[in-house]
């Protein structure tokens, strides 16, 4: 089995002090070893996609932060999502509610109303900080109450331009397949799980459970999957990813000691999202890879470091995500 090496000189050692050349031709073809060989994408088609919204500016899964990714040009939106004790999706990262929130318990515990009663917001800001003059959305009624993934769906489904996104289900929990399986239930109803034949729906599920993307697999089949990865497993630092699975969605950690697997993942015909990616230099070292999409919660510097116009409507998108496990994207 082949190991992760380091090659020399490493993309990220060249640092750069102005953004990326959106410009810069990027023509080669990648020969697929298990897939059939993809272009490789230009600075400009990379996706940015907004991880938990822009949760750098404005508290992280709350209706404000998804609306200003959207304002700021993201191409794409990142949750996470957990069950409540009443079957329903609720976007909130950790397993209680105790960081972002102003109240106490674990989220698997407690029915929607109790969770709406709950402020979701002021734990990182208070109204009287800059952010909020910029998003006016925040001062608003219900604007830091808890956010279920079908309000989320609802804005991104009638956003004038495709919004890709990028959803994660959380596990170990206690409901374990039912978070499966009232996703893809929801999905359904927005038209999301099943595209048409020659279609793509702009939703990809995500997940560091192995199990949880077999589920999604099963259930809906045409729906993009992508293993999250804190590490690379012996079986799988060769580029190969689980059977159906072909997007591997490795830390930017990863990316930084072993470049290298970034070029193993496209000699497998599958592709790479990468998250969570913030610093200029690991920008600089995602488009010297190039990666298929950069997961961020600083979209909008992203953006201006890959020379595009953070306020410009969203780009076209060409995939969709949903993840799913505690710690990562």
């Amino acid at each position: 089995m082949q190991s992760l090496r380091r090659p020399e000189p490493r993309p990220s050692d060249r640092r750069r002090s102005e953004p990326v050349s959106a410009a810069r031709p990027h023509i080669a073809l990648r020969a697929g070893a298990s897939g059939p060989a993809l272009p490789r994408r230009t600075v400009a088609e990379i996706p940015v996609i907004a991880h938990r919204g822009a949760s750098e500016d404005v508290p992280e899964h709350t209706l404000a932060a998804y609306e200003a990714a959207l304002l700021q040009g993201a191409d794409g939106v990142e949750c996470d999502v957990r069950l409540t004790a009443d079957m329903q999706l609720v976007c909130v990262h950790d397993r209680r509610v105790n960081r972002t929130s102003d109240g106490r318990g674990v989220v698997s515990t407690l029915e929607l109303a109790q969770l709406r009663q709950l402020d979701f917001g002021s734990w990182k800001q208070r109204p009287g900080d800059e952010e909020f003059a910029e998003y006016p959305d925040l001062r608003r009624e219900g604007a830091h109450r808890v956010l279920t993934l079908e309000r989320l769906l609802e804005l991104v489904t009638g956003h004038p331009n495709r919004v890709e996104m990028a959803i994660e289900t959380k596990h170990p929990t206690r409901y374990a397949g039912l978070v499966e399986e009232h996703l893809v239930a929801l999905l359904d109803r927005f038209g999301l799980a099943h595209p048409r034949l020659g279609e793509r729906s702009p939703v990809r599920v995500m997940s560091f459970s192995a199990m949880s993307v077999r589920r999604i697999r099963r259930l809906a089949p045409s729906l993009d999957t992508v293993l999250l990865l804190d590490r690379v497993p012996l079986r799988l630092r060769d580029g190969s990813l689980p059977r159906g699975v072909r997007i591997a969605g490795p830390g930017i950690h990863i990316l930084r000691i072993h470049p290298e697997y970034v070029e193993r993942v496209h000699s497998m015909g599958n592709r790479v999202h990468v998250w969570t990616v913030d610093q200029p230099s690991d920008i600089d070292l995602c488009v010297e890879l190039g990666v298929d999409a950069i997961i961020s919660n600083r979209p909008k510097a992203v953006l201006a470091r890959l020379g595009r116009d953070g306020a410009a409507p969203a780009a076209t998108a060409r995939h969709g995500v949903i993840e799913l496990n505690p710690d990562s994207p």
